[in-house]
């Protein structure tokens, strides 16, 4: 029995050191669809940022598991031009807290730059974030700013507690997928998150149709700790 306690602490400790954490940072263009296919429009796409930590277990030197927490900023931005010189600009960027589970999967050995793809499920809370607008008519300008609202729904219920069509949905979820290439102590990365929960908090049905819901293409740059 001691043994076997000992053989167990043994293998806790030795994948504890194997195991790695990095510290992680990077842009995100990030838009939200428009249409029942989820399509997107280019020029509605808002950058912004992405930073926080992930955690390799190094299962095996093909494929391995990784978990992460970021605080990560999505929306959008739109723009109406009435003439050259009028116009209204509007942005939105809200700010969450996402935890990504992906799988990774190596293609070359990640000790000499390799290369590999990752893939899996996100979850992510709402947690602040602006709005801004900025308004032009013939010599009358005007700029204005708030602050995100969220609602205070209950994900684990099929009732919108709080909804409101000026207030977003706390909670978004959806699936990374994407690929990397660096080894031991640092890599780029470059992932795509598509959201399936629709943000607004009015709407409930998430399986109607692929309109508005979060796109992000991020790159990223990481660094083991």
């Amino acid at each position: 029995m001691k043994k076997t306690i000992l053989f167990a602490l043994l293998l806790a400790s030795s994948s504890a050191v194997m195991s790695q954490t990095y510290i992680t940072g990077g842009v995100n263009a990030t838009n939200i669809s428009i249409d029942d296919n989820g399509k997107t429009e280019d020029n509605n796409t808002l950058i912004s940022f992405n930073a926080g930590f992930f955690h390799q277990f190094d299962l095996s030197k093909v494929v391995d598991l990784e978990a992460g927490l970021l605080l990560t900023g999505k929306g959008a931005k739109a723009e109406t031009n009435f003439s050259s010189s009028d116009y209204i600009k509007a942005s939105f960027n809200p700010l969450y807290l996402e935890v990504p589970v992906n799988v990774i999967v190596k293609i070359t050995d990640m000790k000499k730059n390799g290369i590999f793809f990752h893939a899996g499920p996100y979850v992510a809370a709402g947690i602040g974030g602006n709005s801004k607008t900025e308004t032009r008519i013939g010599l009358i300008q005007s700029n204005s700013k708030s602050k995100i609202e969220f609602n205070d729904d209950d994900p684990l219920t099929s009732q919108q507690e709080g909804a409101s069509y000026n207030k977003l949905k706390r909670f978004d979820y959806g699936i990374n997928a994407g690929v990397g290439i660096g080894g031991d102590k640092t890599m780029l990365r470059l992932n795509y998150g598509l959201g399936l929960a629709k943000i607004n908090s009015t709407q409930t049905n998430n399986s109607e149709n692929e309109k508005n819901k979060y796109r992000v293409l991020s790159l990223n740059l990481a660094f083991q700790l």
